[in-house]
């Protein structure tokens, strides 16, 4: 089924100005600019609010520390040689004759180089988003999309207050931002102190269009969600309506506790369609106080390239339960070779935790202190063995995978093998065996092999012969095993297959 729906950050509104002059047109702030933020201490919600009797007693409490984010930017480097930014202002409904309309398609052309054949300059834009203080001080929190590249952020209080704040630090892994005003007995509130549940109802405060001051009440859908693939996604799905604008806003529980950070929606026209997502507080607490503290966030780095264990490879090692993250690869002088953990081990859980998938675990590491020790529990030839492994720190450097050449088939005479496959030596000298034909009617091509894989080991053993790849077969079949551990490799990424050995 083809997807029409896009991912896209909720503060995807950004005004963009041409070099010279900037613009609040369209972003209302409020008519009282020049009042002042009225002294508070921390906020507390009646202990009377009962969802049944609507939620503006907990509004009226919080609305004093939701904040509009109103940023001054100029793209960067990168942007600029790659095309410029790519706005999309996700208007798609604005009726013909509509003020907007003009306005935006205006915008939307501009960008595509200088009609000269000269590259695109860097060009100054403006974008409003969402956010929230979390301290009497004046530390306030939004999302890091919302003040990329900004030269000026401004924060505006719901009475229209403005104030100019500084950029404490970003983390663009979880997409979170620390800002800071000046101000003392500032209005603020704190995140929730017992971790919502499914079903559970949310306010969601915000800045939606750059209108400011907007509230919207759902539930949480789902938790653990992983949208866009990030190693570290671990987000809320809620039905509140979240929009362009809403970003960096913060989602509350009936007690007027901060439950989540908004930070994407999904939707086929860039408007809400009741599919939105939220950082959970439980990260935003962690990585929010490191930026604090230091300016940035640091995170473990154990070392190895990971996948699920699906059903079939907890099949083919003999592991009862289909959980857990397979190593694919240790890093090359990671601390977890080091240590001694290889390629085909699956480890299942973590200082005692247990670990789900290879998502779990991604988190579960990144969470954990550089130069922590931590203790794996590892199933490692039909065995359950411990190891205990130094962290280091993850860096961007580190946690690249060197993309080797695809290797070329050499000119031999391919074998067809028992389970469908033709298979030739791998002539560059890395070992294996070249994948040249798949039977389309067998089991590993049900699997997902193809020409042009390489098949690197069976359960854990090399193979670079089909002598030598039958008799690790016959290997798995003698230990009373229906499904083959494979080792196989495509465009030089490794990768487990549980192959059955019958039909």
């Amino acid at each position: 089924m083809k997807r029409t729906g896009r991912w896209l950050g909720a503060s995807a509104l950004a005004l963009m100005i041409g070099i010279g002059g900037v613009s609040t047109a369209y972003v209302i702030t409020g008519q009282a600019a020049n009042a002042q933020v009225q002294n508070a201490a921390q906020i507390v919600v009646p202990q009377s609010i009962q969802p049944h009797a609507g939620f503006a007693d907990l509004v009226e409490a919080v609305k004093p520390a939701v904040v509009s984010i109103l940023v001054e930017a100029q793209e960067s480097a990168s942007n600029v040689q790659s095309g410029g930014r790519q706005f999309d202002f996700n208007f798609p409904d604005l009726p013909p004759g509509h003020p907007f309309r003009d306005f935006f398609d205006q915008f939307g052309q501009q960008g595509q180089g200088n009609g000269d054949g000269a590259p695109p300059k860097p060009r100054q834009y403006m974008a409003a988003g969402s956010g929230f203080v979390i301290s009497a001080d004046g530390y306030v929190v939004t999302n890091n999309h919302v003040v990329k590249d900004a030269t000026k952020v401004t924060v505006v209080f719901d009475d229209g207050t403005e104030k100019v704040a500084t950029i404490v630090g970003t983390d663009e892994r979880t997409d979170l931002a620390v800002l800071k005003i000046e101000g003392t007995d500032l209005p603020f509130v704190q995140f929730e102190t017992e971790q919502s549940r499914v079903g559970d109802w949310v306010v969601a405060v915000g800045n939606p269009f750059g209108l400011g001051g907007t509230v919207t009440v759902g539930v949480i859908s789902a938790s653990g969600r992983d949208i866009g693939g990030s190693n570290y996604g671990d987000f809320l799905q809620i039905d509140a309506a979240v929009n362009s604008g809403n970003s960096g806003g913060p989602d509350f529980n009936t007690k007027g506790e901060v439950v989540g950070v908004n930070t994407a929606i999904y939707s086929p026209n860039g408007g809400n369609v009741g599919i939105a997502f939220a950082i959970p507080a439980s990260t935003v607490k962690t990585i929010v106080n490191q930026l604090i503290s230091s300016g940035s966030v640091t995170r473990g780095y154990l070392g190895v390239s990971i996948q699920d264990v699906t059903r079939d490879i907890a099949d083919g090692v003999g592991l009862k339960n289909a959980k857990g993250a397979i190593v694919r690869e240790p890093a090359a002088d990671g601390p977890a070779g080091a240590a001694g953990v290889k390629s085909g081990d699956i480890i299942t859980a973590v200082d005692g935790q247990s670990i789900s998938d290879a998502l779990d675990l991604s988190r579960t590491i990144a969470g954990k202190a550089p130069d922590s020790t931590v203790e794996l529990t590892i199933w490692r030839d039909g065995a359950e063995t411990k190891l205990s492994v130094k962290l280091q720190t993850l860096n961007e450097a580190a946690a690249a995978t060197a993309q080797p050449e695809e290797p070329t088939p050499p000119a031999v005479v391919p074998s067809k093998s028992s389970v469908g496959v033709t298979l030739v030596p791998n002539a560059d000298g890395s070992g294996g065996l070249l994948i040249q034909d798949v039977d389309p009617e067998s089991p590993a091509a049900k699997k997902g092999l193809a020409v042009g894989d390489a098949i690197l080991e069976v359960n854990n053993t090399p193979v670079s012969s089909l002598d030598e790849f039958e008799a690790a077969l016959n290997a798995v079949k003698a230990k009373g095993l229906n499904t083959a551990l494979i080792k196989a490799s495509r465009d030089g990424q490794a990768r487990f297959i549980g192959l059955p050995l019958s039909q």
